[in-house]
């Protein structure tokens, strides 16, 4: 097994750890409402997903 000969200083651990953040979420346009929801997600705004209803909002 390998191990570390020196322990790793905290900015040197900083620096690797700088990519590891996570990204902002894909948008969509909704085909019903032109709302933005996230993909492969209901709309929020009119309950839509794919050109169909699932969820039933009520306004």
């Amino acid at each position: 097994m390998a191990h570390p000969k020196r322990q790793h200083s905290k900015s040197r651990q900083g620096k690797r750890r700088s990519h590891h953040k996570i990204g902002e979420p894909t948008l969509a346009e909704c085909e019903n409402c032109g709302a933005l929801h996230r993909y492969h997600h209901i709309c929020k705004e009119c309950g839509f997903y794919r050109g169909r209803q699932v969820l039933d909002v009520n306004k």
